[in-house]
């Protein structure tokens, strides 16, 4: 009795997590959607413009039920729990999978030098449709719309950082790319998912994050630091929307297509929302008296050499996972540094 009233409960809330949005009753196909962030951040404003797209240019056969924050997926087996079906499609997070994705967390550190978000999703792109290991570990998954990002600079709670001198003997949450960077520069790097470092911040177990601009306002972090480092984390993009196979093999062809022709406009929802998000943070951190510092150029320079050493590292490493990473970062230079990049075929999806 009491596991059934447990399971009865857990069922009612996921429902009251999702009636938020009935869907429409003339739905041919009604699609569960689920985000570990509220419908209010960045990413779900896009995800609800290609929720309003699809639902408008396939004339109402399909309609979605959204779960917001983290109602159905976690950030760490989002891959996994859209596999086996948690939710039809979903935000995945790669760059925080426990395992199986080794290559697409670490691809992320390959991009140095990149400049712009549709540069990033446009390198990966070609990335995937080259080498066999994206489609490997995206194996079960119908990626939906791959996802750069503005580049990250550095909060901090109390110590401004004005030189890379300064980042020695701080707490500093970053993405995985990034920590032997930091290590090197004397500070102690920890990965968490991003919904835990507002409370460690708040009480002081980390010193700052790595993290854009846009985090100011979206994420509150104006209230648990006061200063902001805009040194340039280059980052690159990554598979972050995602439908299980079952799920897409339950449409009928021309929905399909459908749904593969809003990739373009997923990303471009992605992309608008991002740089409004970052300039709204900028404008806002201003307002609430967060300090705005920039490195000086040789430091900076200094920084992207070490960038780009760690990226190689980074690719070698991979190889004791039977995973040959360094053709890989070789291409990824190598399309940006081209400036026109394009190319052969299409990614595997």
């Amino acid at each position: 009795m009491r596991i059934t009233q447990t399971l009865c409960a857990g069922l009612l809330a996921l429902a009251l997590a999702g009636c938020n949005a009935a869907p429409q009753a003339t739905a041919e196909h009604v699609l569960t959607y689920a985000s570990p962030y509220p419908p209010t951040h960045p990413f779900g404003l896009a995800d609800q413009e290609w929720m309003k797209w699809v639902q408008a240019n396939s004339n109402g056969r399909i309609a979605f039920r959204p779960y917001w924050s983290g109602a159905l997926l976690s950030a760490d087996m989002s891959m996994e729990e859209i596999r086996h079906g948690v939710a039809d499609i979903g935000l995945i997070t790669p760059i925080y999978a426990k395992g199986g994705a080794h290559l697409l967390r670490g691809q992320s550190g390959f991009y140095g030098g990149v400049r712009t978000i549709p540069d990033q999703v446009a390198v990966y792109d070609c990335l995937a449709a080259q080498f066999p290991q994206f489609a490997k570990e995206t194996h079960g998954l119908h990626v939906l719309a791959v996802q750069g990002g503005n580049f990250p600079g550095v909060l901090t709670r109390d110590r401004p950082i004005r030189s890379l001198a300064d980042f020695k003997g701080l707490r500093l949450r970053s993405q995985s790319d990034a920590v032997d960077i930091l290590k090197q520069l004397g500070a102690d790097p920890v990965n968490m998912p991003m919904g835990e470092v507002y409370s460690a911040l708040a009480k002081g177990v980390i010193d700052g994050v790595v993290a854009p601009a846009d985090t100011i306002r979206s994420l509150h972090f104006a209230e648990v630091g006061k200063h902001f480092t805009t040194i340039r984390f280059s980052r690159g993009a990554y598979p972050a929307r995602a439908m299980s196979d079952k799920a897409w093999n339950r449409l009928p062809p021309d929905l399909q297509q459908l749904l593969a022709e809003g990739r373009k406009q997923w990303e471009a929802a992605l992309n608008r929302q991002l740089l409004k998000a970052e300039q709204a943070g900028i404008d806002y951190g201003k307002a609430e008296g967060i300090t705005f510092n920039a490195i000086p150029a040789q430091e900076q320079r200094r920084f992207d050499t070490l960038y780009n050493q760690d990226a190689l590292g980074q690719a070698q490493r991979l190889g004791s996972l039977d995973i040959d990473a360094v053709p890989v970062l070789r291409e990824a230079q190598r399309l940006i540094a081209s400036g026109n990049i394009k190319c052969d075929r299409e990614p595997e999806s």
